[in-house]
């Protein structure tokens, strides 16, 4: 009688050994397969961050150009007109470090390998004083008002300012933040409605960020804009 309970109690032991390592093998296949068939149920979203700032730096070239015969004469003519320009740039609130005037360019046609006989004047010669400065507000109201140098016989090419917004890095960190944000809400939802839940992120990508006019006609707002596009696991 002992030798068969001795007997049982020798084949009990190493039988259930056998059965647990089949069901922890069962599980991990199971844990394996579930890993493997869920491992593709993603959702990538993008998150957008907005804001509406002001220039607060801006260049303003101011150029012209004179033509004829006479070089010397050019010359002289040129020094009139950048004095009168500078002249005025000061009376309206600019500082010497904020101007600054380029060398003049010659152009003469007889060297032009093409040159028209009947070209009405041989020299050309342009000038441009340029304005660097963050008195925004100033350039921008001047701009509609260089008639009076019209007036005093400068005729300007061109002198539209370059508006600038230099205070990226200030709201940098905010903008991230928000883009973020807006994209975890719209993966949310997506989870919701497809009876899920949200599970980590997979990858994360921040886009560049953009600085652009907030219009054709007022270039000294600018719109920044940052666009975040994340990939996030879907869980059951």
């Amino acid at each position: 009688m002992k030798v068969k309970e001795v007997f049982k109690s020798n084949h009990i032991i190493p039988a259930c050994v056998i059965a647990l390592g089949i069901f922890c093998m069962g599980w991990f296949i199971y844990a394996g397969i579930s890993k493997l068939a869920n491992k593709d149920r993603t959702v990538s979203v993008r998150g957008l961050a907005e804001r509406q700032v002001k220039a607060d730096r801006v260049t303003w070239p101011l150029s012209f150009k004179v033509s004829g015969n006479d070089l010397q004469a050019l010359y002289s003519e040129i020094n009139t007109k950048n004095k009168i320009i500078t002249d005025y740039l000061r009376k309206n609130g600019f500082t010497d470090g904020e101007i600054s005037t380029s060398a003049p360019s010659v152009s003469d046609t007889d060297t032009e390998e093409y040159s028209s006989d009947n070209k009405k004047a041989r020299y050309f010669i342009g000038s441009s004083i340029t304005v660097m400065t963050n008195k925004v507000d100033l350039v921008n109201d001047l701009t509609n008002k260089t008639g009076e140098l019209i007036e005093q016989g400068v005729t300007l090419e061109s002198s539209t300012p370059s508006f600038d917004y230099t205070g990226l890095n200030t709201i940098k960190p905010a903008m991230i933040e928000e883009a973020t944000k807006n994209a975890r809400e719209a993966a949310e939802k997506f989870a919701k409605d497809s009876e899920s839940s949200l599970g980590k992120i997979m990858t994360a990508r921040q886009g560049v960020f953009e600085i652009e006019d907030l219009d054709e006609y007022t270039p000294i707002y600018k719109t920044v804009r940052v666009v975040t596009a994340i990939d996030y696991f879907l869980d059951n």
